[in-house]
C-alpha cells in the first residue's frame, strides 16, 4: 500500500512529488471566469441560480441569508459536551493567537524626528468553510479566532448548504459560541465572488480565507488584487523524519492520519533505517485495515506517499527540507537539537507524543499552512494575516535641513526634481 525508495528510487519519487502542484485547467479557469462575471453583474440572483446549478438546492424560500434562529437552534441541540469541546479548542487558539499579534511602536530619533509604525486591524473579513458532504468546524475556528484576536470588526462566514438548504449544524453552532451571525448558505466560486464584489445581500470584504476545492481555489486567485487572500491551498501533507529511536505505530499513524484527508494528499515517511523503515510500512498496512476511507487510502498512500530510505542521516535531513512539508513530524531521540537543522515546514510537532492531530484541533497554533513545498517562504495563517500596517514619519525643519541636499541629490539623480523642488519649498 505504501512503497519504500532508496537509492535512485527517492529522485523517481521526488520528480513526481514535486510536480503534484499542476496548472488549474483551462476549462476550471474559464468556468470560474464566467462564474465571477455572472455575480458581479447579477448579484444575489447569480447566487440562487449557481447555487441550484451546482449544489442542487433552490435555497430562495430560505433565502441566503442564515438567521439568528438557525444559529441559536445548533447551539441549542448540539450535545453538550462537544459545545464545551468546541469553546476549549478556541481558548487554546485564541490563547496562542494573542502571543502573535503584531504591535504599534514609534521612536524619537534626533533632531526632532519621529518614526515608527501603527498596525491596524482589516475592516471586514470573508471566511470560506467547507461544507456540502462534511462539515469542518475546526476550519471555521482557525480562521476566525485569529481574526478577532486582530481586531477584525466584520467576520462574514459562506459555506455550500447541503440538500435540504441548510448549513451544517456543527459549523452553525461554531459561529453561534465564537459570536459570528454574519453567515451566508453559498459555496464555490460563487461565495468567493460575493465576497469579493458585494451583493444586495453580502457585504463585500477586504480579505477572503479559508479552503475549498479547485473552483474556491482558482476563484480567489482571480480575485486576489481587488481583495487579499490567505493563500491557494494544495492537497494536505505530512512528512515524518524518524530515527532508530521511533515507534513504528506511532510513524504509521501519523501517516494514516494525513493520508485520509483526500486522494491527493501525500504522506511520506523520511529516515536512514531500512529496519524501521519495513516495520512502519508493515504497521501502516496493519492500522489501515481498520479505518473507514478504505478508497481515500489507498489512492493517496499509492499514488502520492512513500518511506525513504536515505545514506544517511544527513541525507534523510536534507531530503526533508527539500521537501518543505506542511506537517512535519520529528520522531526522533532529540527533537529540538534535530530542529536546529530544519529549515522549511509550516508546522513542526516534536517528539513521539505530539500527533499532526492536536495540531488539527486543540494545540494552538494554525492548522492552515503552506502547502506544496510553499513552506519554503511562507507561512501558516496567523493574527498579523489580518492586520496592515502604516509606516510613520515626522521630520522637524532641523532635520529636513540637515539632511536635505543629499535627499535631493538622490531624487534628482533618479530624474524627479518634482521630489527635489518638495524638499527645496520647505528649506529655502
Amino acid at each position: 500500500m505504501i512503497a519504500l525508495y532508496q537509492n535512485t528510487q527517492i529522485d523517481e519519487f521526488l520528480s513526481v512529488f514535486e510536480n503534484r502542484r499542476q496548472d488549474i485547467p483551462q476549462e476550471v479557469r474559464d468556468s470560474v471566469r464566467v462564474i465571477l462575471q455572472a455575480v458581479r453583474e447579477k448579484g444575489d440572483d447569480a447566487l440562487f441560480e449557481l447555487t441550484g446549478q451546482f449544489d442542487h438546492v433552490d435555497v430562495r424560500p430560505l433565502g441566503l441569508r442564515v438567521t439568528g434562529e438557525e444559529i441559536e437552534s445548533a447551539v441549542r441541540d448540539m450535545p453538550a459536551g462537544f459545545l464545551d469541546i468546541l469553546e476549549e479548542s478556541a481558548a487554546n487558539i485564541r490563547r496562542y493567537h494573542e502571543r502573535c499579534r503584531m504591535q504599534s511602536w514609534k521612536k524619537r530619533e534626533k533632531d526632532g524626528v519621529i518614526l515608527g509604525q501603527r498596525v491596524t486591524p482589516l475592516d471586514r473579513v470573508g471566511i470560506y468553510v467547507p461544507g456540502g458532504r462534511a462539515a469542518y468546524p475546526s476550519s471555521l475556528i482557525m480562521a476566525a479566532v485569529p481574526a478577532q484576536v486582530a481586531g477584525v470588526g466584520s467576520i462574514s462566514v459562506v459555506s455550500p448548504p447541503a440538500g435540504s438548504g441548510q448549513i451544517h449544524a456543527p459549523i452553525l453552532a461554531t459561529a453561534g459560541i465564537l459570536g459570528i451571525s454574519d453567515i451566508y448558505r453559498v459555496g464555490g466560486a460563487q461565495a468567493v465572488a460575493a465576497l469579493a464584489y458585494g451583493t444586495d445581500s453580502v457585504q463585500k470584504v477586504d480579505k477572503i480565507v479559508g479552503p475549498g476545492n479547485i473552483f474556491v481555489a482558482e476563484g480567489k486567485r482571480q480575485v486576489y488584487g481587488l481583495v487579499d487572500i490567505d493563500m491557494i491551498a494544495g492537497p494536505s501533507e505530512v512528512v515524518v523524519l524518524a530515527d532508530d529511536s521511533a515507534d513504528p505505530g506511532y510513524v504509521a499513524a501519523d501517516l494514516l492520519a494525513q493520508a485520509e484527508h483526500d486522494p491527493l494528499a501525500s504522506a511520506i515517511c523520511v529516515t536512514h533505517d531500512s529496519s524501521l523503515a519495513e516495520r512502519v510500512q508493515q504497521a501502516v498496512v496493519r492500522q489501515a485495515d481498520s479505518l473507514k476511507r478504505q478508497e481515500i487510502l489507498k489512492k493517496s498512500l499509492g499514488d502520492w506517499s512513500g518511506i525513504l530510505i536515505a545514506e544517511s542521516w544527513d541525507k534523510a535531513v536534507e531530503l526533508t527540507n527539500r521537501l518543505a512539508a506542511e506537517h512535519l513530524g520529528l520522531h526522533v531521540r532529540d527533537p529540538w537539537e534535530t530542529l536546529a537543522q530544519i529549515r522549511h515546514a509550516g508546522a513542526i510537532f516534536l517528539g513521539h507524543f505530539a500527533p499532526e492531530t492536536v495540531g488539527d484541533y486543540w494545540a494552538g497554533p494554525n492548522h492552515v499552512l503552506p502547502t506544496n513545498q510553499t513552506a519554503r517562504f511562507a507561512s501558516p495563517l496567523g493574527t498579523s494575516d489580518f492586520q496592515k500596517v502604516s509606516s510613520l514619519i515626522q521630520y522637524s525643519k532641523k532635520a529636513l535641513k540637515k539632511h536635505a541636499e543629499k535627499i535631493m541629490t538622490f531624487a534628482n539623480m533618479e530624474g524627479f526634481d518634482g521630489h527635489a523642488n518638495a524638499v527645496r519649498q520647505r528649506i529655502d
